[in-house]
Formats: structure tokens, C-alpha cells, sequence
């Protein structure tokens, strides 16, 4: 085993002692569309997404003044053009998150789909997205054995093809690593952890004072591990942190963990960026 303080970290700007990435999965009525359901009445959680959720977050986000990464479907991107342009325009990275928020691997199809929300990001936002996020939150590793995901080797690969500078879908570590041995060339893998998704808890039916209470002696640990923090939210109005108390307890998590020493705050591309493929 090797301990703690011989174990290798990044060196981060202004030589910060752990960077956050702050990661908002759009998850809006592309879920329900992908498994051929409509969003209407009790299926309707989506469509809080961009009428209430996003703009709730953006408020948030902005009042804390800390930069974060925005993943959005295709079929989202298509339904809400005008709000994802607007968040793009004020200086937030889009990344790309599937069509249809698809459950399986599409196989064939897998290219088509990719190529087609890489295409529509870029039209309606002006900027090619540089970070993907597999959707359904896939619980990969190193192996890469995804049976009920759509993350594989060959999705890396394309994704190289495509140009894309990094991946944010993996939970095997605790840092940003190269991709290069699992088939994305020259691609960066940010990963993030499954205690620190909202729909993982939200999911359980934990209140928010019980997530945030989960969330702060998760971070404390990883602070002085001098970890990556990567938090993964969620604007729906079910498995998601947008409800208004919700908001509000993330909002009073967030004021807690910019007062701690050395802690630096960038976006997905940015967290890649420090790492030499």
C-alpha cells in the first residue's frame, strides 16, 4: 500500500491545495423522450429543468461567482436553443452529453449520435464542446466493462476522432489522468465520485441537510488528501438539487467550501488542461 503522503498530486495553479469542478447535467425531458415517454404529468420531473432548475442554479452559481461546466443532451440543446446559447455567451463551458440521454449502447448507431450533438453544441453555441459526460451516470472503471452503459473503448475513440480534449464520466479515481490507455488518444479523464452526485442521494430520498452533511465529511477528507472535488448536480425537480431548499442548502455548501485555504475552482476543461496527456 502506499501511504498517503507518498502518493503523487497535481500540481494546481496558484498552487491551490485541491481544485472543484462544479458539473451541471442538463437531464431534462431528453430522459423521458429517450425511453420513449412523454413528459407530461408524473413524468413531467424534465421540464422543471430549464423552466425553474437552471435558472435557479445560474442565480446561485453567479451570486458565488464560481465557474462551473454545463453537459447537455442533444435533444435538450434542440428543445431549450435560446437558454443554452445565453449560458454559453456568458462564458460557461458546454460540454456534450448524449442525444436521448441513452440507458444503452447504441451500437451502430454510436458515431451518428455523438457526431449529431457534437454538431448541434456547436451551432447553437458558437464553440465545438472540448468535454463529454456519458449519460445515465455509468459507474465505469479502468475495465471499461459497461454492460448496461454506453461508455467503451470505441465511444473513446470516437470521441478522439471528434476532438474532444477530455471525458468526465469515470469514478476510479480521485484525480485527472490520461486517457491514452483506454483508447481516448490525447484525451483527459476528469472523473468524479458517486457520494457526490445529487441523484445518488436525492435518489434514496435523503433531505437535503442529510446530503450536505454527507457531502461536507466527504470533502474534509478529500481537502486534506489534496483530492479533486467533483460535484455532480442535477436541475430536476425529482432526483435533482434544483428544488428551492435544495438550492439553498448547496448555496450555503458552497459559501463554506470557498473559505477554506488553497481551494481553486475551475471548469472541466480547465481541471484537464493540467494534465499532460
Amino acid at each position: 500500500m502506499i501511504p498517503l503522503a507518498q502518493r503523487k498530486h497535481h500540481s494546481w495553479p496558484s498552487d491551490a491545495r485541491c481544485v472543484v469542478g462544479l458539473t451541471l447535467d442538463f437531464d431534462g425531458t431528453s430522459l423521458e423522450r429517450g425511453r420513449g415517454q412523454l413528459p407530461f404529468g408524473a413524468r413531467s420531473h424534465g421540464r422543471y429543468s430549464a423552466k425553474c432548475g437552471i435558472p435557479r442554479f445560474v442565480d446561485m452559481f453567479t451570486r458565488q461567482n464560481v465557474p462551473w461546466t454545463f453537459y447537455v443532451s442533444g435533444y435538450d440543446a434542440e428543445e431549450s436553443p435560446d437558454l443554452v446559447r445565453d449560458i454559453s455567451r456568458s462564458g460557461i463551458e458546454i460540454g456534450s452529453h448524449g442525444y436521448f440521454h441513452e440507458g444503452v449502447d447504441p451500437g451502430d448507431a454510436e458515431p451518428e449520435l455523438l457526431e449529431r450533438t457534437h454538431r448541434l453544441l456547436a451551432v447553437i453555441t458558437g464553440i465545438a464542446p472540448r468535454g463529454w459526460r456519458s449519460p445515465s451516470g455509468h459507474k465505469t472503471a479502468r475495465t471499461l466493462r459497461a454492460p448496461h452503459g454506453r461508455l467503451t473503448q470505441r465511444t473513446l475513440g470516437h470521441l478522439a476522432d471528434l476532438g474532444y480534449r477530455y471525458d468526465a464520466s469515470f469514478q476510479d479515481d480521485d484525480q485527472p489522468y490520461s486517457l491514452d490507455a483506454d483508447g481516448g488518444r490525447g484525451m483527459i479523464e476528469v472523473p468524479h465520485a458517486e457520494i457526490l452526485i445529487d441523484a445518488t442521494l436525492y435518489g434514496q430520498r435523503q433531505t437535503h441537510d442529510r446530503v450536505v452533511k454527507m457531502w461536507r465529511e466527504e470533502i474534509e477528507v478529500m481537502y486534506r488528501e489534496r483530492c479533486l472535488i467533483t460535484l455532480t448536480l442535477h436541475p430536476r425537480s425529482d432526483y435533482g438539487s434544483a428544488r428551492a431548499s435544495r438550492v439553498a442548502a448547496l448555496d450555503g455548501l458552497l459559501t463554506w467550501l470557498r473559505n477554506l485555504d488553497g481551494v481553486a475552482f475551475l471548469t472541466c476543461e480547465e481541471i484537464a488542461g493540467q494534465v499532460r496527456p
